[in-house]
């Protein structure tokens, strides 16, 4: 199995295409550690993908009496996942395509990605939840949102767009 590599002169293009592929890899570990921790906390695996579907299906679908089952949460769930999840690449892809510091430096790319996760956590649950009113989200424990999205989804998009380039580090 080969490798890609980017090179640092690449245009904005094939790296809006290398952060949709590791926003979708990075969308898999994040749902994982989620509903692993959900579990580990003694709450439902599946209650965050009940959130995520309850953002297109409402609050029909969240506990404790949900009125919309499983079976057409979960796909609903995994559609808004991980279309979010590849626009989300796509944005840190593109933006660090066109970002000479970030494409050169390995280092700088992971942490800045790492900050990216940490902002998207911030802009999705203090931003655009209390907006489009998605009170549930309250639900959620802050200190596992907080590190799925920055240490299990922008972590992982920073190396592995890092171990595409050919950075000095």
């Amino acid at each position: 199995m080969s490798t890609t590599h980017l090179d640092t002169r690449s245009g904005a293009g094939s790296w809006a295409i290398a952060g949709l592929i590791t926003g979708l890899i990075s969308g898999v570990i994040f749902l994982a550690f989620e509903m692993l921790a959900a579990g580990i906390l003694g709450a439902s695996a599946f209650g965050p993908p009940r959130m995520m579907s309850a953002t297109v299906l409402g609050q029909g679908v969240l506990p404790p009496q949900p009125s919309i089952g499983i079976g057409t949460a979960l796909p609903v769930a995994l559609l808004v996942h991980f279309t979010l999840s590849a626009i989300f690449g796509v944005v840190f892809g593109t933006v660090a395509g066109s970002l000479s510091f970030l494409r050169s430096s390995r280092s700088l790319l992971i942490a800045a990605a790492t900050v990216f996760g940490f902002g998207l956590w911030i802009v999705n649950f203090y931003v655009m939840a209390p907006i489009l009113g998605w009170d549930w989200f309250a639900m959620a424990n802050p200190v596992v949102q907080f590190i799925a999205h920055t240490f299990f989804f922008g972590l992982p998009v920073g190396l592995l767009l890092a171990s595409r380039t050919e950075g000095d580090e």
